[in-house]
């Protein structure tokens, strides 16, 4: 069923333009000014402002674009993820809630003029030719991305399917700027890959929190019990570079884990409509009475869990990451989540328009605020490293983005904090030919022999985060079993 925009809002809690909605919240009737008093000397100033622009500007301004512009910086201004969208903006916002589009499969926000990849989504055209999150895209074809509008870069990166875009890319640690030439493709964002590491022991990956993504997430654990054959040893849940998404799903999948009527997160904000508690309930991950676990050949609910995040992890991966740390459900390792504690609600403005605006924050169920701040994992665990340097070092973070929100609970974890070490390790870069990354293979995927039923979806052979969670998952069993023994 298509979304109704008309006289609806949504809860959003994804990190940059792009991220997907949640329906269902009551829409927002209209309210007065809180004081109920109109700044009368401020809106003189802006309608002498707007006059002066009218008479004196080089050339003729739409009445129309002025006030669109008006509103849009008001809203900008406020922090990094509200913002107003009208026109093609609006209808973009309604192409990424089908999940479905022509383009490239990158996450992107701005920064400083230039379009920074969040994250590239997996097997896209922009994960294929080795697009990374924390690239800054400096030119679109012939353009120059410098002062486009975020609307206007992923208006010209979307296109026909089959045809070309060179996308000239910024990359920490590289001399001289990267050209990609990548071929758009249908974007289909499938959000849940799963895999066995060993016998006993389950992957899954979750890139993106789509509004299926909890029920797909539960198919894949079931799939992983039925290719294991016996009950899991241990499962690793992958939220690395997972920048958010639908909020129910992101109770859904921690549902999965948790008991029933579990406090999974809840909102707080200044208005009634932003006040709000989710609890954990099988329907949001399966949306029938038959819960797929209670077939399965093991409890998902008891199986020891790892999750993995980085500096990546925002917004609904904090959330179940968040939750699962305050039941002690789960172990995460890896580095310091994103840090986006923030709720947006798109309310639309007639026809045509929408605002996005920040309305609360959200808090884990012990009450700690992620916001600025972020997941500090149990156990920590540098990410690969590419080029000699350590992915992590120059991953920009909620605490670095210009006004953002303030933690209410104080303290936050500012980004880059091993700048210095990585500086010296990139005054001689060496810069090489670059291959698209479809045309490289990895030492432990090389093996194209009939006897592998199914490529792997990992390189454990290079991943050390992924390593380090098995590991726990292990020295967890030996732990288990020693108990039992005694």
């Amino acid at each position: 069923m298509q979304p109704k925009f008309q006289r609806a809002s949504w809860v959003l809690v994804g990190v940059s333009f792009g991220a997907l909605l949640m329906t269902g919240v009551h829409a927002l009737a209209e309210k007065e000014s809180v004081d109920g008093v109109l700044p009368i000397n401020e809106l003189r100033t802006f309608a002498e402002v707007y006059g002066r622009v009218k008479r004196d500007y080089v050339e003729p301004v739409d009445d129309k674009k002025l006030i669109d512009e008006a509103i849009k910086g008001m809203i900008t201004g406020l922090d990094p993820h509200s913002d107003y969208m009208h026109g093609e903006a609006f209808h973009d916002l309604q192409v990424q809630t089908s999940g479905e589009f022509g383009g490239l499969g990158i996450e992107i926000a701005a920064e400083d003029g230039l379009v920074k990849v969040v994250a590239p989504y997996d097997d896209t055209p922009a994960f294929k030719a080795g697009v990374k999150s924390g690239d800054l895209i400096y030119k679109i074809d012939d353009t120059l991305v410098r002062g486009l509008s975020l609307t206007d870069a992923v208006k010209r990166m979307r296109g026909k399917p089959k045809t070309k875009v060179v996308l000239t890319i910024l990359r920490k640690g590289e001399s001289k700027p990267l050209v990609l030439t990548l071929m758009r493709d249908i974007i289909k964002i499938r959000t849940v890959r799963s895999q066995l590491l060993e016998p006993g022991y389950g992957y899954v990956r979750l890139s993106q929190f789509q509004e299926h993504s909890a029920q797909d997430l539960a198919v894949a654990i079931n799939g992983l019990y039925k290719e294991n054959k016996e009950a899991l040893k241990g499962l690793v849940l992958d939220l690395r570079s997972d920048p958010g998404g639908v909020l129910t799903t992101a109770v859904g999948v921690s549902s999965i884990f948790l008991p029933e009527n579990k406090l999974v997160v809840y909102m707080d904000g200044r208005t009634a409509d932003s006040k709000a508690k989710f609890f954990s309930n099988d329907k949001l991950y399966w949306g029938s009475k038959d819960d797929p676990f209670k077939q399965a050949s093991g409890d998902i609910k008891n199986v020891p869990l790892v999750v993995l995040i980085n500096g990546g992890s925002a917004s609904a991966s904090e959330i179940v990451a968040g939750a699962l740390q305050d039941y002690k459900r789960a172990i995460i390792v890896g580095t310091q989540s994103f840090g986006k504690g923030s709720v947006q609600t798109i309310m639309p403005v007639g026809k045509e328009a929408a605002v996005k605006l920040t309305t609360a924050r959200y808090f884990t169920p012990t009450g700690r605020s992620i916001q600025a701040k972020g997941i500090t994992p149990d156990i920590d665990a540098p990410e690969p490293m590419i080029n000699g340097i350590d992915p992590d070092t120059y991953r920009e973070r909620e605490a670095d983005l210009e006004g953002h929100l303030n933690n209410p609970q104080g303290g936050s974890e500012r980004g880059a904090p091993k700048k210095a070490a990585a500086d010296k390790a990139v005054e001689q870069p060496k810069v090489e030919k670059r291959k698209p990354a479809a045309e490289e293979t990895p030492d432990d995927e090389a093996d194209t022999s009939p006897e592998r039923a199914k490529p792997s979806i990992v390189n454990l052979k290079r991943d050390t985060q992924l390593q380090q969670g098995l590991n726990v998952l292990k020295v967890q069993q030996v732990i288990t079993r020693n108990a039992a023994a005694k």
